[in-house]
């Protein structure tokens, strides 16, 4: 078996080459405070059951709250959320201080307004995935709202243009 002589730099630069598009993720922690984190690594994975999954850095200060949670709320953010984005990213204690939020029909949980999308879930499963846990989330509900989705592209923050 081949060893591995990947330098994480390297590995760090060819994947800021991949262009995403940028969640907020939320949940609420035991005592019932909201908690969020920003990301990237999103995807669909099922249309039956509706599973999405999202992937979170374990040293995330919020990490212990999205381990037990029981449901999360994702918010897929539109052209021009770009300082939102980049406030749920940072590390600090309440990144909800002086934001407005929606709440979620379903969870009751935090949603970024003026999102393109926002999807509801119950936590399905945890996986472990080296230095990040993959949460899978299955839909219970979704709601479209803009079309025009935020990018994330070598580390910038941009949009979508059709040619």
């Amino acid at each position: 078996m081949a060893q591995s002589v990947m330098d994480p730099v390297d590995f760090r630069n060819a994947m800021a080459r991949f262009a995403s598009g940028v969640t907020v993720v939320t949940t609420h922690d035991a005592a019932g405070r909201p908690q969020a984190f920003t990301a990237s690594a999103f995807s669909s994975l099922s249309l039956e059951p509706p599973l999405v999954l999202v992937c979170l850095e374990t040293r995330a200060h919020s990490y212990e709250a999205f381990m037990r949670a029981t449901e999360v709320a994702i918010s897929i953010l539109a052209e021009g959320q770009g300082d939102t984005a980049w406030h749920y990213a940072r590390k600090n204690e309440d990144k909800f201080a002086g934001q407005t939020v929606e709440r979620g029909e379903v969870t009751g949980l935090p949603l970024i307004p003026g999102a393109t999308a926002h999807l509801e879930c119950r936590v399905h499963d945890r996986l472990p995935g080296g230095d990040h846990t993959i949460i899978i989330g299955e839909v219970l509900r979704a709601a479209v709202h803009n079309d025009t989705p935020l990018l994330h592209f070598n580390r910038q923050m941009g949009r979508f243009v059709v040619e």
